[in-house]
């Protein structure tokens, strides 16, 4: 695709290129993947072999580049609702600002409807404009995919307190590994653009306007970072009240069989000692009736309720504790 100073936009086509390029006449030229532009890109546009043989190869760290006649830059966005990071390649040049990303780019195609409408023509030259506006368009899109975040990272928490599950846990672990994804691209990207701005790199025909925009961009991707790690602490804040609730549930349980062996364990006792068979205990201590109730019922309910009044005084049982 290829789009026009005054945001028209046709099919890119090796001869369209060529017609452009002949008439010395700013275009912005959208890439899905270099393919077979890679000569377009070498000879006619006339990058540098290196750049154009990063951008035929994804997976790049965002960064800028200064080479003869351009700039080559690598910016990321985030792809919603999924947070996968988008990896765009960025040629930029005073005549034409090249775009090369893998599949429908939706941040991308925005661009496309806003160029006629944006200040592309007096205040600034165009392609300062289409990157800004394609830069502003994907940092812009990490928002709503963390806002997304935010919202699930609470409704986990919820249920976490109302019955904590495995299934949770494993959320929690796929939305800690999408924000580090995500971390990973975002903190370079933010300093990149803070070596833009302190003087570092440079963009040819940037003027003092056009810094203040930039330093806006640059501002979102701080909140984005931010944004990021604070999410990521809230994940782990998650995963630990995840931890504890089934620990402190754990421990309810085994108080409650500890409660149940502790009131048994008198109980095997009398009945251990009094089934002995000696001759003694048979012959006498056995022998009236009253005994039975006495030793063989009554040591046992009064060691039953002995227990139980000992676990409610020390508030095992959720009395008052002593």
């Amino acid at each position: 695709m290829l789009t026009t100073r005054d945001g028209t936009t046709v099919a890119a086509t090796p001869d369209v290129v060529r017609e452009h390029l002949r008439s010395n006449e700013f275009f912005w030229l959208d890439l899905d993947g270099v393919g077979d532009a890679a000569d377009l890109l070498r000879n006619e546009l006339r990058f540098h072999p290196l750049a154009v043989e990063d951008a035929e190869h994804f997976g790049q760290r965002p960064k800028i580049e200064d080479y003869d006649g351009f700039t080559y830059l690598v910016v990321f966005g985030a792809e919603a609702p999924t947070g996968a990071p988008v990896e765009v390649h960025i040629f930029y040049s005073e005549k034409h600002v090249v775009t090369v990303h893998r599949g429908p780019c939706a941040m991308v195609g925005d661009v496309c409807g806003r160029l006629g409408r944006h200040r592309t023509s007096d205040v600034s030259p165009p392609e300062i404009a289409v990157l800004y506006l394609v830069v502003d368009s994907l940092a812009d899109s990490f928002f709503p995919v963390l806002s997304r975040f935010d919202d699930r990272i609470d409704e986990i928490e919820d249920d976490i307190l109302r019955l904590p599950t495995e299934a949770q846990l494993g959320e929690l672990f796929d939305l800690k590994r999408a924000l580090v994804s995500l971390r990973k691209v975002v903190t370079p990207e933010r300093d990149m653009f803070a070596t833009l701005l302190s003087g570092v790199s440079s963009l040819p025909g940037m003027t003092v306007e056009d810094e203040r925009y930039f330093r806006d961009l640059y501002d979102h991707l701080i909140r984005v970072s931010d944004l990021v790690d604070s999410y990521r602490d809230l994940l782990s804040g998650a995963m630990d009240t995840h931890l504890s609730t089934v620990s402190n549930r754990l421990n309810v349980v085994m108080k409650q069989l500890t409660v149940i062996a502790t009131v048994f364990l008198p109980l095997a006792f009398l009945t251990g000692f009094f089934g002995q068979n000696f001759g003694f205990l048979v012959n006498h201590a056995l022998t009236p009736t009253w005994t039975f109730w006495v030793f063989g019922v009554g040591l046992e309910v009064l060691a039953v309720v002995g227990l139980m009044a000992l676990f409610r005084r020390r508030g095992w049982l959720g009395g008052p504790t002593a």
